[in-house]
């Protein structure tokens, strides 16, 4: 479907012309949007851990955990953050990552300037496993966006998602999450 076409929308409604069913208030469509943001991410992770779980054997919440911690620099990242980039609830993630360390994929390590400062850190076998997944997921990824988007559109999308993410981020700064919790331990560059 090219860029800027009307299509119905999951209320009956045209969500390129942004025109709203008799009787709804202004902004229901910016609920729909929201909503169709909700739906499709939940769709994405339901389409992509039916992918690890038969090829890895690997939850999506593990998944997650694995494929933040091998993006980033050394392979690490202090827990607050990871909880942030994850979505998951500090104890969720600390239950992921006991579990992620008893398969010896991930090992913890506490910052030397800030004993408060608990680090998850990609082991050996972790990088190894993620060395042979991400690729996949890759092209596993490409397929699904490229059924949907032009080349165009997902460097709008990730621009659009990106923008939002850094807001929401900004916005949640003080309601549990610090500045402090996404600074990395300042031995670690």
């Amino acid at each position: 479907m090219a860029q800027g076409t009307a299509r119905q929308g999951t209320a009956g409604r045209e969500t390129a012309g942004r025109e709203t069913a008799p009787g709804t208030a202004p902004g229901d469509e910016r609920l729909t949007t929201v909503g169709l943001l909700f739906e499709s991410a939940g769709g994405l992770r339901r389409l992509f851990q039916r992918r690890f779980a038969s090829e890895r054997s690997l939850s999506n919440q593990s998944f997650d955990v694995l494929i933040r911690l091998a993006r980033s620099p050394g392979s690490e990242l202090r827990m607050s953050e990871l909880a942030a980039q994850t979505s998951l609830t500090p104890s969720g993630l600390t239950r992921s990552v006991d579990r992620l360390h008893e398969n010896g994929l991930v090992a913890r390590r506490t910052c030397p300037e800030d004993r408060r400062g608990a680090f998850a850190v990609l082991t050996p076998a972790g990088q190894e496993l993620m060395d042979q997944a991400i690729p996949e997921h890759i092209a596993h990824v490409g397929e699904v966006l490229s059924d949907v988007f032009t080349a165009e559109e997902e460097e709008t999308l990730a621009s659009l998602l990106r923008r939002l993410r850094d807001h929401v981020l900004e916005e949640n700064t003080g309601w549990g999450l610090t500045q402090d919790d996404v600074d990395v331990c300042p031995s670690a560059g």
